[in-house]
């Protein structure tokens, strides 16, 4: 569809036209909150094996990168070892993490950021989010 073809309506048109896309709206969310329960239900998995990831603090396991918290969310920074910038998208979202920190950290959440690019590449990268995102990356 282009602009000189597009559909122009009434007012009256519009708002029918609205009622009828809320409906299928309204039972886009039911469904979308079923589903999001179905996988907050599933059972969870132990975790066994030991990963280990250099961070600024040097080597830590998993279950220390929690920082006492019961949950932890890992944002993966994709940077390639041979990139001069980090992915436009996850720099996108970088920009925009550190203000969230403080109403995470109240829910018992800690976030950390990883990629799989050497922390020495990401930390000498000219990119502005860089610097204080590249935290972790996996060395097991």
């Amino acid at each position: 569809m282009n602009m000189t073809n597009y559909r122009v309506a009434t007012p009256e048109q519009w708002a029918e036209a609205r009622k009828q896309l809320l409906v299928k709206e309204k039972e886009f969310t039911r469904l979308r909150d079923q589903l999001s329960q179905a996988r907050r239900d599933l059972p969870w998995v132990r975790v066994t094996k030991q990963y280990v990831f250099d961070g600024p603090e040097g080597k830590q396991t998993l279950a220390q990168l929690f920082d006492g918290r019961t949950q932890l969310v890992v944002y993966h920074f994709m940077f390639g070892a041979d990139w001069d910038v980090g992915c436009k998208s996850c720099s996108f979202w970088a920009d925009n993490f550190e203000r969230n920190v403080i109403h995470l950290e109240a829910r018992d959440v800690t976030l950390k950021r990883g990629g799989s690019a050497p922390r020495t590449a990401a930390l000498g990268a000219p990119s502005r989010q860089l610097r204080p995102l590249i935290e972790h990356r996996s060395v097991k």
